[in-house]
Order: C-alpha cells, then sequence, then structure tokens
C-alpha cells in the first residue's frame, strides 16, 4: 500500500508541460517581432508587480521576442514635486509644466525610474539600456496644446500646457541598433523638440508612437485597471475602433480610459498588429493574455 502511494506521488506534474504546448504556436507565430509595452500605473510602485512585470520582459525575449518597454512615472514625478513644495495643476489629465517642474520630470523618469527598471531586468536575467527619446534622436518633440470650453459661454480658448509634448518624428535607429545587441531598450517619455527644448510627453502616446514606428506586433499598455468595461461593468475582451466610437458615443467610456483607447486606434490604425490595455496589478497578466487561449485584458484591432 505505501509503495502504491509512493508511486501515485511520483508521478510528473503533466499541466506545466501543457501551458508550454498551449504557447507553443505564439512562440513560433512572434518569434523576432518586436512587442512595446508601456509600464505605469501604481503597479510601478509595488515590488513584487515590478518583479513579476521584470520576469515576463526577461521571458518574452528568451523566446525570440524583442521587448521594448516605455515607462510613466506620474504618481512619482507628484511626490517629487509635493516634497520639493512645487504645486500642480491639470488640464484633461495632462500636468502644466513649467520650466521648474520640467527639470524636476526628467530627473524623476530619465533618472531614478528608468535606471530602476533596468535593475529590475538585470535582477531577472535580463540585459537592458536605459534610454529617453532625447538618446540618438528617438523623438522629436512637438509642443501639445489644448482647447478649453467655457461651460457657460461655450467659447473655445487654448491652454497653454508649458513643456508638455507630443511625438513629431520617431527615428528607430537606436532602437534597432540596442535590440541587435541583445538589449532590451527602457524607454523614458522625454524628448527635445526642434526648438530645443526638452518636453514630457504622455507615456500612453509615446509607446504608441514608438510602436507604429517599429511595425510592431503588439502593444501592451500596463495600466491600474483591468480593462474596457461595458455598461454592466462587464469585461469587453475585443474591440474594433467603430466598436470604440460607439462606446464613446453612448459615454460607456470616459475620462482616462478614451486617451488609451485613441492611443491604442492610432497605432493599430497605423500598422500595429493589435493593441492591449490591461491591469498591469495583476501577476503575469501579460503572459496570460499573450501566450493563453483565455488572454486577459482588452485587445483592440484594426
Amino acid at each position: 500500500m505505501n509503495a502504491s502511494k509512493s508511486v501515485t506521488n511520483d508521478k510528473p506534474d503533466l499541466s506545466k508541460a501543457e501551458v508550454l504546448i498551449e504557447a507553443l504556436p505564439y512562440f513560433q507565430r512572434y518569434a523576432g517581432r518586436t512587442f512595446v509595452v508601456k509600464y505605469g500605473g501604481h503597479a510601478m510602485g509595488d515590488a513584487k508587480a515590478a518583479r513579476d512585470f521584470a520576469e515576463d520582459i526577461v521571458l518574452l525575449k528568451a523566446v525570440g521576442i524583442n521587448p521594448v518597454v516605455v515607462h510613466g512615472g506620474g504618481p512619482q514625478i507628484g511626490d517629487m514635486l509635493a516634497r520639493l513644495g512645487v504645486e500642480s495643476t491639470f488640464v484633461d489629465g495632462l500636468r502644466v509644466t513649467d520650466q521648474a517642474t520640467m527639470k524636476i520630470a526628467e530627473m524623476v523618469l530619465s533618472g531614478a525610474i528608468n535606471k530602476e527598471l533596468v535593475g529590475w531586468l538585470a535582477n531577472a536575467g535580463g540585459k537592458a539600456i536605459g534610454l529617453s527619446g532625447k538618446d540618438g534622436g528617438l523623438v522629436t518633440a512637438r509642443k501639445l496644446t489644448r482647447t478649453t470650453r467655457d461651460p457657460e459661454s461655450a467659447i473655445e480658448s487654448i491652454v497653454d500646457l508649458g513643456f508638455v509634448g507630443e511625438p513629431a518624428e520617431v527615428d528607430t535607429s537606436v532602437i534597432d541598433t540596442a535590440v541587435a545587441a541583445g538589449m532590451i531598450p527602457v524607454i523614458a517619455p522625454i524628448a527635445a523638440g526642434e526648438d530645443g527644448e526638452t518636453y514630457n510627453i504622455n507615456a500612453d502616446t509615446m509607446a504608441g508612437a514608438i510602436a507604429a514606428a517599429l511595425g510592431a506586433a503588439r502593444l501592451f499598455l500596463l495600466t491600474d485597471v483591468a480593462g474596457v468595461l461595458d455598461g454592466d461593468k462587464n469585461l469587453l475582451s475585443e474591440l474594433t475602433p467603430s466598436d470604440i466610437a460607439k462606446l464613446r458615443e453612448e459615454g460607456t467610456i470616459s475620462g482616462g480610459m478614451v486617451p488609451k483607447l485613441e492611443t491604442c486606434v492610432s497605432t493599430v490604425e497605423a500598422g500595429c498588429e493589435a493593441a492591449v490595455i490591461l491591469d498591469g496589478r495583476v501577476g503575469h497578466a501579460m503572459l496570460l493574455e499573450f501566450f493563453t487561449a483565455r488572454g486577459a485584458g482588452t485587445l483592440v484591432r484594426a
């Protein structure tokens, strides 16, 4: 009886092999392709989430996919500004950025956060290189402007956001060089404009522009929500640009989800195969989305 029990306990766990077999077609299809991953939200401040994220990125590199990471850092910039006694104002979710704020943002994004992520990837066994849009002329920025409408008079006026920019041109040469050398590029959303000034760019927008320029197979936007929800708070697993336009007209999507979906639509319409919004707080959510039939988050296709 004891011998029989011992044999039962010694049976191999086949579930791990089944997971690998399920992932095999995805490994084969996307070997040599590029995934652009925007990492941001409050998951950035969680050590376990950062460790899981780094392991996911290193695994992608190990199976022949070329990951490119673009990171945000809004909460960290806010913390540093508060420590230094600098007040912030926002317009449509964008921080109005004067010259002093811009210097702090560059210090936090290109310095502290960028090098911390490079360190996490190194700890996971990867070989990463920290960059910003300034390096190798990767991104040339232009000043971003917004308009606001007075609710009483309905008169529109232009809001000066200061040193907030958007990508005007993307030259992927420095990324191509890093990838060819076996490295994982980690990019801070800071870029210089043709006017010589430094601009802070929304990380989602930066990631979308880089994904389009690289002809990436996937753009992943890791954020603080499960994905796009319908009116009954159920997750919508797949959307097209026309679906998104309809949901926006109905008011089902609003607030911070709107610019994320605008980035997804512009990226897939520029040639990226698909863009995905998923919850970066969930362990290994990116791998679940891509390497299993079940998926996670909301996928947008053209």
